[in-house]
């Protein structure tokens, strides 16, 4: 009880220092004002947006009248949700009705959707404040469009923010918002999670609904949080996940209760590694991150197997076509676009579309279809799988924008994100301090279809052992 008191007291003080699941108990025991965490968040947006460029449209307004609202329903205690009074931000390709949503290209700034998202729908129900809608690349593919400003690595200026929730990324770890919504079609959400040191859960494919986020490839495309911590990752999952009616392709499994499960003992997972797969070429302090991961998770009761990963690279090239000619039918006649209003870089990435023949896009599929059902079998033996997210150190932005334009280099990007937008499995990505120069360390856990709840146990358990809770120097 003395240190539930203690948090308080720090969070009624310091109601940023709070996290989302925090905040949401204080709120509930009338310790902690929906209002005054909004009014504080706004406070360190207005000092901290102009630096970081995080947000491409700032919902004051309507966040401030909507913690009204709920300050007055929980002191009669009427809560909505599990989020009541608590501070999450969008990607900005999640429709918000009657506020814009740009998708990352200027020629949408002034896009109004007529009905907000399945997944903002479920924020708001939960009793969630959306504080504003955060930068994107390009139509959610790789780089900003030019006359956007892309947001800011709060960790150090010269670093890539990754792509394309790199504005979620940037809001969570520098503290403007308690959560965020991010996308993942070839690694959007890992990449940004590891680059500004934050966790995020890439859902299982369809565990969230899609509907009224705006798609880059329908198949490739997965909606998941973001956040600081472990816990309030699972708590934001399990207000978005779950069966949608106005998306087909949602799953109609029931949603765990991801934070109920958090602290469940880990004795007897199985936890995969292949040694050739997972180190060769790969960054040694990342290496000697996983190998410290495992440490943690055998010294918890979790047996490792060494296991053979099925064959990558068919799956690997299979991203390409599959990306490349689902977004060009999204973009086909898309209303209100112009061909003006595309950068160059993303004329070129639809003309290639345009050039993926039926013939390609079958064998693509076949070949992930393989690659699926081989990932299944070995999951048959194992109950997690560790992996880096990234070979290489967090590259500046210097070097990103030299890496996207060679096929190879983008290749080796995303070898160990794409393959699991692929294969539509669950993973988990989770910080783990930074190298002795400065950058972002983490890995990524990988489970069976619908194991975000084992996902979030482990996570839980390494955030717990791990023990490293960092800020970015922003004050």
């Amino acid at each position: 009880m003395a240190n539930d008191s203690a948090g308080t007291d720090k969070a009624t003080s310091d109601p940023l220092e709070m996290g989302l699941t925090e905040a949401a108990r204080a709120i509930a025991d009338g310790a902690l004002s929906p209002l005054e965490l909004t009014s504080a968040t706004f406070e360190r947006i207005d000092a901290l947006q102009p630096r970081l460029g995080a947000f491409a449209h700032v919902m004051r307004e309507e966040a401030l009248e909507r913690a009204r609202t709920l300050e007055a329903e929980a002191a009669r205690g009427a809560l909505r949700g599990p989020l009541h009074g608590t501070t999450v931000a969008v990607k900005d390709l999640c429709d918000t009705a009657a506020v814009p949503t740009a998708v990352g290209m200027p020629m949408f700034r002034n896009r109004l959707p007529a009905a907000d998202a399945t997944v903002v729908e479920r924020l708001y129900e939960a009793g969630a404040i959306v504080v504003g809608k955060t930068e994107l690349s390009e139509g959610a593919l790789a780089l900003h469009h030019p006359d956007v400003v892309a947001p800011v690595n709060p960790w150090r200026e010269d670093l890539w923010t990754g792509s394309s929730s790199s504005g979620s990324g940037v809001a969570v770890a520098a503290g403007l918002c308690q959560a965020a919504i991010g996308t993942d079609t070839g690694g959007s959400i890992r990449f940004p999670s590891l680059n500004n040191a934050v966790v995020g859960i890439k859902p299982t494919w369809g565990r969230v609904s899609r509907q009224g986020v705006f798609p880059l490839s329908w198949t490739l495309d997965h909606v998941g949080p973001m956040a600081r911590r472990v816990e309030d990752a699972a708590a934001l999952l399990g207000v978005i996940a779950g069966r949608d009616p106005a998306d087909p392709t949602s799953l109609a499994a029931a949603v765990p209760d991801y934070v109920g499960s958090l602290n469940r003992s880990l004795k007897g997972l199985r936890l995969g590694f292949d040694e050739r797969y997972a180190t060769a070429d790969v960054l040694a302090e990342t290496q000697a991150i996983l190998s410290k991961a495992i440490e943690v998770f055998v010294a918890r009761g979790v047996t490792l197997h060494a296991i053979e990963m099925p064959e990558t690279r068919d799956a690997i090239q299979a991203w390409t076509p599959i990306c490349l000619s689902e977004a060009v039918c999204v973009h086909k006649d898309l209303e209100g676009a112009q061909a003006e209003g595309y950068s160059e870089s993303f004329r070129q990435f639809l003309d290639a579309g345009e050039g993926v023949t039926g013939q390609a896009y079958a064998r693509a599929n076949l070949a992930r279809r393989q690659f699926a059902g081989n990932l299944n079998a070995l999951f048959e033996q194992i109950d997690l799988m560790i992996v880096p997210v990234s070979g290489n150190a967090v590259p500046t932005v210097e070097e990103f924008a030299r890496i996207c334009p060679d096929p190879e280099g983008l290749e080796r990007l995303i070898y160990f994100t794409c393959i699991y937008d692929v294969s539509g499995n669950p993973t988990i990505t989770l910080p783990a301090g930074l190298s002795s120069s400065g950058e972002p360390l983490g890995f990524q856990l990988v489970a069976a279809h619908l194991g975000e709840a084992l996902l979030c146990r482990a996570g839980q358990a390494w955030q717990a052992d791990f023990g490293w809770d960092q800020r970015p120097p922003l004050d």
